[in-house]
């Protein structure tokens, strides 16, 4: 079992940036491939970016390669996801997920556990 909890939302202008955490709980945190993921409103949660466990391997949505970056601290059982560059399409509620797998993917379905989000707003 693991419960994750996401921070560092908030509201930014366009041009600048935020850096979420998502802190796990729970054993084995290496274990675990992690994902971000987003939802604005009315539209369907979609991928954003993911890591393998030990962090060697990333996969970024089109959308926010270049300017997002995905990290983890396997010590201290956190995932990060460094937002540059927003843009006011960017607003979302972002979550984090995690799934126990050896594989990274971006299958919203085959993602086992989630946090309860935190709210990104960017302004233009």
């Amino acid at each position: 079992q693991v419960q994750l909890v996401e921070s560092g939302g908030g509201l930014v202008q366009a041009g600048g940036s935020l850096r979420l955490s998502c802190a796990a709980s729970g054993r084995s945190f290496s274990s675990y491939c992690m994902g971000w993921f987003r939802q604005a409103p009315g539209k369907e949660r979609e991928f954003v970016a993911a890591i393998s466990r030990s962090g060697g391997y990333l996969d970024y949505a089109d959308s926010v390669k270049g300017r997002f970056t995905i990290s983890r601290d396997n010590a201290k059982n956190t995932v990060y996801l460094q937002m540059n560059s927003l843009k006011p399409e960017d607003t979302a509620v972002y979550y984090c997920a995690a799934d126990i797998t050896r594989v990274v993917h971006r299958t919203i379905g085959q993602y086992e556990y989630w946090g309860q989000g935190t709210q990104v707003t960017v302004s233009s």
